[in-house]
C-alpha cells in the first residue's frame, strides 16, 4: 500500500510541475514585443541593434541557464526597458531563448 501512495505523489509531482511548465510560444511573443527591437530574437528578423547578442547567440552560451535568464529578466540591466514582466512571462521568455539553442 505505501508502493501505491508514493507512485501516486510522484505522478502528481510529474503533473503538476508540467502544468506549471514555462509557455516558449508565450516567450516568442514576448520577445517580438519587447526584445527585437535591439536583439534579434527569431530566423525571420532581418535586423536588430549591432551591439546586442541575438537571442541563439545567449542561448549558446556554455554557461547558459533558463533559471538564470529568468532572473535576469525579472531585474534588467539599465539599457533594457523595465518591462515589468511577471515571474511566469520572466519564465516563458527565458524558455523562448532556450529553445534557441
Amino acid at each position: 500500500m505505501r508502493q501505491g501512495s508514493i507512485a501516486t505523489v510522484i505522478v502528481f509531482c510529474l503533473f503538476v510541475s508540467s502544468a506549471f511548465a514555462a509557455d516558449a510560444d508565450n516567450g516568442e511573443r514576448l520577445a517580438r514585443r519587447w526584445c527585437a527591437s535591439c536583439h534579434v530574437v527569431s530566423l525571420d528578423q532581418r535586423k536588430a541593434s549591432a551591439d546586442v547578442p541575438s537571442f541563439a547567440s545567449v542561448a549558446k552560451r556554455p554557461d547558459f541557464d533558463v533559471g538564470k535568464i529568468a532572473v535576469f529578466l525579472l531585474d534588467p540591466h539599465p539599457k533594457m526597458p523595465n518591462m515589468g514582466l511577471t515571474r511566469v512571462e520572466a519564465a516563458d521568455l527565458a524558455a523562448y531563448i532556450a529553445r534557441q539553442r
